[in-house]
């Protein structure tokens, strides 16, 4: 069962990350630089309940990807933000894409089972008596 506060009744959230100083040392950063990409607002850092910063794996991959473009492609912050921006818009677009598809494939099948339906329906032929079996069988009674 999760701890909560003494006296407060709440449970506390864990939340894994990395402290500042971890993260720069791990990729050879002055912690300065981490807290630049913050006001500029490439990077999003979390906040512990004293207000530590930390950093979640989402964030290192980020970081990633950001220092893939500054170091190794030479891009300034400007011309990241403008990447990290179209990779979001790209990753938003593929979700409303896959929704899309989503939608079309089950009205396809609503379709397909409607079009089924209607098949079965008027395949489905009436008999009733034969036209003049009602006299033959007068005839065979007299």
């Amino acid at each position: 069962m999760p701890r909560g506060r003494k006296g407060t009744g709440k449970k506390r959230k864990m939340r894994v990350g990395y402290m500042i100083s971890a993260v720069a040392t791990k990729y050879g950063l002055h912690p300065q630089t981490l807290r630049l990409y913050e006001r500029e607002g490439l990077l999003t850092q979390s906040r512990s309940d004293g207000n530590t910063r930390f950093y979640t794996e989402a964030d290192l991959e980020r970081l990633e990807v950001i220092l893939s473009l500054t170091r190794d492609l030479g891009v300034n912050l400007a011309g990241v933000e403008v990447v990290i921006n179209m990779r979001e818009r790209i990753e938003e677009l593929q979700a409303e894409v896959r929704q899309f598809v989503e939608f079309v494939n089950a009205e396809l099948e609503r379709m397909r089972d409607h079009a089924m339906q209607e098949r079965f329906r008027t395949a489905l032929v009436r008999v009733g008596p034969r036209v003049g079996q009602g006299e033959t069988e007068k005839a065979k009674a007299s």
